[in-house]
């Protein structure tokens, strides 16, 4: 039924411009975003078949942020609905050096928080070639982690793909907590994901990009895995070999979502079977994230594939 399916928490963003204080704010830019749905609907605009799996209040704040999902070509099937509930938000304060970007979180006890294991519709959710998991979804809470496992061991069991986002949120977790619960989910996936930051704070592996990437391949035995280095790029094992990918050169609006649409890149080219093209769709699509507003992608094949022409990389398929 899918390409891609996944399982997650989306949040509503509230931002003020860059220039204009929270303190001070007399509106708020009002938008959905959460890591799963950013990457599933980048993957929508390149034309893949996915689906997401949370749960939402039933009111109208929950509806606003399926109607933007829903407009962004996610299936929205799998959505447990709750009478009573909240959505988690953040409010966002843009800035430019010296100062830094300032994020304000509320989402404890949110619906997505409370999903649990016998709510999920499982033949729905891996109906699909690929299961996109990320570190964030077990960080929620006990029930969220329970359904994180389950969807991972499960997926093995039916040979759909796994993909996992190591996707550290310190507010959420200690690294510690986030190492022992997230090193056995990360065994034999298909794809792994992580920054170097990650590696070195989360699974204690530092040093040169080179040698946290063969930590991560001795860590996790991931058949492929991606270490996104920022402005540096992307270094990558494909089971047999050492791959490594520019950044593309980007006027930066909007930092966030820009990892999100990276992996969903990768994930594109894994599913044509080609982790090299993977690489050059993920460096494509974070540069378009980084130039617009908001933490979803929006793009279209054929903007993708001048991008990568102009940037001297392959055209799409």
């Amino acid at each position: 039924m899918f390409d891609v399916t996944t399982i997650g928490e989306v949040m509503l963003r509230m931002s003020v411009p860059a220039g204009v204080r929270l303190d001070q704010a007399a509106h708020l830019d009002l938008t959905p975003g959460g890591a799963e749905t950013n990457v599933t609907g980048a993957l929508c605009c390149l034309g893949r078949r996915c689906a997401w799996v949370s749960s939402l209040p039933a009111n109208a704040l929950g509806r606003l942020a399926a109607n933007r999902l829903r407009a962004a070509g996610i299936d929205l099937k799998g959505v447990v609905w709750r009478e009573q509930g909240r959505m988690g938000a953040y409010y966002l304060e843009f800035a430019t050096p010296p100062r830094p970007i300032q994020a304000i979180y509320d989402r404890a006890g949110s619906c997505a928080a409370q999903l649990a294991p016998d709510e999920i519709d499982w033949p729905y959710l891996l109906h699909t070639r690929l299961l996109h998991l990320s570190g964030i979804t077990p960080a929620l809470s006990p029930s969220c982690r329970a359904v994180t496992a389950a969807a991972a061991a499960r997926a093995r069991a039916a040979g759909v793909m796994v993909s996992f986002d190591i996707n550290y949120r310190q507010l959420l977790w200690s690294p510690e907590e986030a190492a022992e619960a997230l090193t056995p989910l990360i065994q034999g996936v298909d794809l792994l994901l992580c920054s170097r930051r990650d590696a070195a704070r989360v699974l204690g592996l530092g040093g040169t990009p080179e040698e946290a990437l063969a930590g991560l391949i001795s860590l996790s035995q991931a058949r492929h895995i991606v270490l996104t280095l920022g402005a540096e790029g992307m270094l990558a094992w494909d089971g047999t070999q050492v791959l490594r990918q520019p950044a593309m050169a980007v006027g930066i609006v909007d930092r966030l979502g820009a990892g999100d649409a990276m992996a969903a890149g990768i994930i594109h080219g894994l599913l044509d079977g080609d982790l090299a093209l993977g690489l050059r769709y993920g460096a494509a699509l974070a540069a378009l994230a980084l130039s617009q507003h908001g933490d979803m992608v929006s793009t279209t094949p054929e903007e993708v594939a001048a991008l990568l022409a102009g940037s001297g990389g392959e055209l799409l398929r």
